[in-house]
């Protein structure tokens, strides 16, 4: 059974820093990429980031880059997201998701496996 379990957010000040987990079981994690995503009320799903299989490429939106770093820890079946600098417009719901080998950018439509979304709220 295919599972990413998404895990870290919570409530952070403007200008705080969290981790989020996506921790995978029921799929050669190895061969995969994953990417995150977020979704704040009334708006789109969003692409964040990604990291290729290997780890050789990510790619980062605009709206993160540089603040945000993707990593994988594949003996941990385990990709995190690091977010530090956070501002209230990141608050959403962040969602990890998964594919074959690369990454294809931000459209969620090219992801096979989702999970089920951690809560980040950004606010004073």
């Amino acid at each position: 059974q295919v599972q990413l379990v998404e895990s870290g957010g919570g409530l952070v000040q403007p200008g705080g820093s969290l981790r989020l987990s996506c921790a995978a079981s029921g799929f050669t994690f190895y061969y995969y990429a994953v990417g995150w995503f977020r979704q704040a009320p009334g708006k789109e799903r969003e692409g964040l980031s990604c990291i290729s299989y290997t780890a050789g490429s990510t790619y980062y939106a605009d709206s993160v880059k540089g603040r945000f770093t993707i990593s994988r820890d594949n003996a941990k079946n385990t990709v995190y997201l690091q977010m530090n600098s956070l501002k209230p417009e990141d608050t959403a719901v962040y969602y990890c998701a998964s594919r074959s080998y690369y990454c294809s950018g931000p459209n969620p439509n090219d992801y096979d496996y989702w999970g089920q979304g951690t809560q980040v709220t950004v606010s004073s």
